[in-house]
């Protein structure tokens, strides 16, 4: 199989430095075939701009969408964009590596998404119609591929529990796996997250290669996380919300997960 992993730190002598390694070599272990972008060694242009389109007019003004689907069309987005697209296709399998920072992502791998998923790539796909709004959330260019996140956070597991002053994790994390993985078609599966980093040594290290390394063996058949899909039914088109006999009067984002 072939697997991209995105990988945003700064510092390749970090824990997730080391995490990466691991990982690479786990997988190429296993026969896979292993492709990374390391957003910070690549000096990823976070920033969308204008300057994505190579064929842009000068004083034309800059819509971001029609800015990306025209140089998506007509073939004429950066050369670094279009390099990160091809690795999208040609994996089957997508890990996003990063330390949870001020609840999200940093800025380096939002940018890479902001940019990479081009209108007419990631999203604007798709007939919409009062049937069908776009093929989105389990649908789309993406579709058939998996997805994991691998996060690192130096608070505690009981800060992101469902009672937690952090709030619950699959809360914090619902943007980016309901959202960037599986609105453009990704199966998501369940995040593997590390806490309490700065007391993680060489046992706790050892003990979580042991459980990653788990997880990336099982990376094909393990169960994604039940994501309802938008077309099938479970929500009124146009209007895209849960209809009312689908756990009538629940609300919040747990309702847009089945129960298995």
């Amino acid at each position: 199989m072939n697997v991209l992993l995105v990988f945003a730190h700064p510092e390749p002598k970090s824990l997730n430095g080391s995490l990466k390694d691991f990982m690479v070599q786990r997988m190429e272990k296993s026969g896979h075939q292993v492709q990374v972008s390391d957003l910070y060694a690549m000096q990823w242009k976070a920033v969308l701009d204008a300057n994505d389109n190579i064929a842009k007019q000068e004083g034309e003004r800059f819509d971001p969408s029609q800015n990306s689907q025209q140089a998506f069309y007509n073939n004429t987005q950066s050369a670094d964009i279009a390099c990160e697209q091809e690795k999208l296709r040609w994996a089957d399998a997508v890990i996003l590596q990063f330390p949870l920072w001020w609840f999200s992502m940093p800025a380096i791998l939002k940018g890479w998404v902001e940019r990479v998923y081009a209108y007419g790539f990631a999203y604007g796909v798709g007939e919409h119609s009062d049937k069908h709004w776009g093929n989105r959330y389990g649908e789309g260019n993406l579709a058939g591929k998996r997805a994991m996140l691998v996060v690192t956070t130096g608070g505690w597991e009981s800060h992101y529990n469902a009672r937690g002053i952090n709030g619950p994790i699959n809360d914090i994390l619902f943007p980016i796996q309901h959202g960037i993985l599986f609105y453009p078609g990704f199966d998501v599966l369940p995040p593997y997250i590390i806490y309490r980093t700065g007391r993680v040594d060489e046992d706790a290290f050892a003990q979580a290669c042991d459980e990653l390394g788990e997880r990336l063996d099982n990376l094909w058949v393990t169960q994604p996380i039940a994501f309802r899909k938008q077309n099938n039914g479970d929500y009124d088109i146009p209007a895209l919300t849960l209809r009312a006999d689908i756990l009538p009067g629940q609300s919040g984002l747990s309702i847009h997960e089945y129960e298995i």
